[in-house]
């Protein structure tokens, strides 16, 4: 399986990101700017935004472009549609109920088969949640150190509209798929949609 080994701080800073959006500390975070002195081409461009997307998604390309097919494939905006589908993947999910402090917190945490959907146990993190989903910690992984401390760190961080937690039961409601406005993140979908469409 291929593991993408960049340290995440330089990442984000050749991507213009904030570490915040993936649940690291901005305080460790560089005042350097990336170093543009050309202009960027409009492919360089439209690549930089699916590189993004990627990147705070933890998705790898074959994956990636097989969503966006089924962005493509779905009724309405195929840039809207993809957000949609990256934004209801089990991990993210999990990552927005505030369970894990990162994604990939998250994504180990779903991998190792501490979360339960509808009370059954999904070890897939690329898992797609549906409205009225009942995403939970299991019973057994309630006392896990690494749940207790993304709790205690993710303390005041608002949960997106479309889901509903419950601290004390170390659970949360899928109300309903995400509205794009409803996704905090600094992507332009259009971009990508332009690139594969070449």
């Amino acid at each position: 399986m291929a593991i993408n080994r960049t340290p995440v701080l330089k990442r984000c800073r050749q991507l213009g990101l904030d570490p915040a959006v993936l649940g690291y500390s901005s305080k460790k975070s560089s005042k350097r700017q990336p170093n543009r002195r050309r202009k960027e081409s409009e492919y360089g461009m439209q690549l930089r935004e699916k590189q993004k997307a990627k990147f705070v998604y933890g998705v790898l390309e074959k994956q990636f472009h097989g969503y966006f097919e089924k962005a493509k494939a779905m009724p309405g905006v195929t840039g809207e549609n993809l957000m949609r589908i990256l934004e209801s993947r089990l991990d993210n999910v999990v990552f927005r109920l505030g369970f894990a402090k990162t994604r990939k917190e998250a994504r180990q945490i779903v991998t190792h088969g501490h979360i339960h959907v509808n009370g059954k146990r999904v070890d897939i993190p690329s898992y797609r949640v549906r409205p009225g989903d009942l995403v939970s910690v299991a019973p057994k992984a309630k006392e896990l150190l690494v749940i207790k401390s993304a709790l205690v760190s993710n303390e005041g961080v608002q949960v997106p509209a479309w889901l509903e937690v419950d601290i004390e039961k170390l659970q949360g409601s899928v109300l309903a798929l995400p509205e794009r406005d409803q996704i905090d993140l600094d992507i332009r979908e259009q971009l990508i949609v332009e690139l594969y469409s070449k």
